[in-house]
């Protein structure tokens, strides 16, 4: 019996010890500890203009480079940057189309036709977060798309406008912009403007 519980002890005391230094090579052979919040949540570089660039700028002259790998959008005139902002571009199975655009649209109002809510007839949310593609309206509500203000659409659906910015490509496809910098780009392009977003 003594042998017994004995052997019991040792066991789990082999246990522990194995498990303790498991989880220390865990932590210091690729496998580390989950981050918080926080940490993963990346602080971009603030908007940046240039006065004289801006100035100069009318929706004649103007061009939008979109740099996925940098998450910045550029204002420019010729090769001199009026603007340089932070964006959220398209995340992965949703990624925004590369290539050279130009601005088929403009809707400073704009609303999803395919993101949003189902809301009851007082128009209050009864679920958000939808997609058409895959959600269906519960009995006795409609759609209503998101909000995508100061809308310059460059592609099929996609397009820039506000949104909110964690610090990576985390959209449906659009190139979101903080909401002090989109109306600035809004008013600084027009139709046909050229829009290349970079891969």
């Amino acid at each position: 019996m003594r042998t017994c519980g004995a052997f019991k002890v040792f066991a789990v005391a082999l246990a522990i010890t194995c498990l303790g230094k498991s989880f220390a090579s865990a932590q210091l052979f690729g496998h580390p500890r989950m981050k918080p919040a926080e940490e993963l949540l990346h602080k971009q570089d603030p908007p940046k203009t240039t006065p004289r660039v801006l100035a100069e700028m009318t929706q004649d002259n103007s061009h939008v480079i979109i740099s996925i790998p940098h998450q910045r959008v550029y204002l420019m005139v010729g090769n001199e940057i009026g603007l340089d902002s932070p964006i959220s571009s398209g995340k992965a199975g949703h990624e925004t189309p590369t290539g050279k655009f130009a601005v088929l649209e403009k809707d400073p109002n704009h609303r999803s036709t395919l993101y949003g809510a189902f809301c009851d007839k007082n128009n209050r949310i009864v679920r958000a977060g939808v997609s058409l593609h895959i959600d269906s309206a519960p009995s006795g509500t409609h759609f209503i798309g998101a909000p995508m203000l100061w809308f310059c659409r460059f592609h099929d659906a996609v397009g820039m406008h506000v949104g909110i910015l964690p610090g990576y490509a985390a959209s449906h496809g659009c190139v979101r912009l903080p909401p002090e910098i989109a109306p600035l780009i809004y008013n600084k392009v027009k139709v046909g403007t050229v829009v290349e977003v970079q891969p």
